[in-house]
């Protein structure tokens, strides 16, 4: 779990858009992986196994609360008056370039978008997930992940254009 959570963490927080969400939903899945590990098969990666528990337990999270609460980066935290704090706990350059290079944008828009449609851009762009690791975490065929990697992406450029479409016209095409 130890070498996992980093990874854990910044799934979640692409999830769920806020630091404190993010280690509830960590905390949450460490304790149902660990509740459920003898359920786990070895010979499958760990991250794999851990990921189809944090995006269950994300949609559990979302049915019961309803509907999703936005928060920007750029404004002050709602809980402490004061600026975001989100730990830089990448273990690699290209992540650490890659999380400098995700704008509040980009966030924002990955939140506005449907819940599946999200988890499938997530664990394919950003973990770079086969469409059959996909499948396996979602519980779902690799016909589906297509459809939803491929609708998500429209979804999620829809969102960009209506957001920044100065910024962001060249993706519309």
């Amino acid at each position: 779990m130890r070498e996992s959570y980093a990874q854990a963490f910044h799934l979640a927080l692409r999830l769920t858009g806020r630091r404190a969400d993010a280690e509830d939903l960590v905390q949450e899945s460490f304790i149902r992986a660990y509740r459920f590990f003898h359920r786990y098969d070895s010979r499958l990666p760990f991250p794999n196994w851990l990921y189809r528990i944090m995006t269950n337990a994300h949609i559990d999270e979302m049915r019961r609360r309803g509907k999703l609460k936005l928060a920007s980066l750029d404004e002050t935290h709602p809980e402490t008056g004061s600026a975001w704090e989100i730990a830089d706990e990448t273990h690699s350059p290209d992540k650490a370039l890659m999380l400098d290079q995700f704008e509040v944008e980009v966030q924002e828009a990955l939140l506005r978008m449907t819940p599946e449609f999200r988890i499938a851009i997530l664990l394919s762009d950003m973990e770079g997930m086969s469409y059959e690791e996909i499948a396996e975490i979602m519980k779902t065929s690799i016909g589906t992940v297509r459809s939803r990697i491929h609708r998500g992406r429209k979804q999620l450029r829809r969102f960009l254009l209506a957001l920044r479409p100065d910024k962001y016209k060249e993706i519309a095409q």
